[in-house]
């Protein structure tokens, strides 16, 4: 129980932890951000990671120096490529043997699934779309694998979709980071960033929540 409320005082304060740790580790930092970049994106097992406040926190330090921007980006962007392309593989290779285990405490099901139905209504926009969607951008890659989608479309939607997603949070911390109103009540933006990444999942419950009773009229 503790674990949790530090780690989402973490998340609710990341501005002020990820100034600490560049205070601390220098340029070492950057390879912290690599890390939980391409773990949250490469990994199954840790879709609890922030990475859009995350994203946008260090876009923010970068304004007072804390961070080169352009090295900021080139780091994260590569983070977010490799660990699509990652779990691409793993899921290519060892998904159906995951998903076949009854018990997998690594592996929430659950997300798997609906990582899936939402790679089966938008296909392969799902790579681009799926990287602003909290715990789905996590699974989409795997089940993209698990589907044996071709890798030359693969990696063509996931370079297209990292750069899209790292310049959008990077750069709106940027530009608007360090305005005193964003700045002195950076909690609550942190709040509506996340609540803003949730927003297409929840446009797609209501849509096949939607279809679903269209049909049941039908019948």
């Amino acid at each position: 129980m503790a674990f949790i409320e530090h780690f989402f005082n973490v998340l609710m304060h990341i501005d002020k932890y990820l100034n600490i740790i560049v205070q601390d580790y220098g340029i070492l930092t950057y390879g912290i951000l690599f890390l939980i970049i391409f773990c949250e994106t490469g990994l199954v097992f840790t879709p609890f990671l922030p990475g859009d406040s995350m994203l946008f926190a260090a876009g923010a330090l970068a304004v007072g120096g804390s961070f080169n921007i352009a090295i900021l980006l080139v780091v994260t962007y590569l983070a977010a490529v490799l660990g699509d392309t990652s779990n691409y593989h793993i899921g290519k290779t060892l998904g159906t043997k995951m998903l076949q285990k009854e018990n997998t405490k690594l592996l929430n099901k659950e997300h798997v699934a609906k990582a899936q139905g939402f790679y089966d209504r938008h296909g392969s926009m799902t790579i681009v779309v799926g990287r602003f969607i909290p715990i789905i951008r996590t699974f989409v890659p795997f089940v993209a694998g698990i589907g044996k989608m071709h890798y030359s479309k693969f990696i063509t939607y996931n370079l297209l979709g990292g750069f899209l997603w790292v310049t959008l949070f990077l750069g709106g911390g940027f530009l608007f980071g360090n305005l005193p109103l964003v700045k002195n009540n950076f909690s609550y933006v942190v709040i509506v960033i996340i609540l803003f990444s949730l927003v297409p999942g929840v446009l797609a419950i209501i849509n096949e929540k939607r279809r679903g009773n269209s049909q049941t009229t039908e019948s």
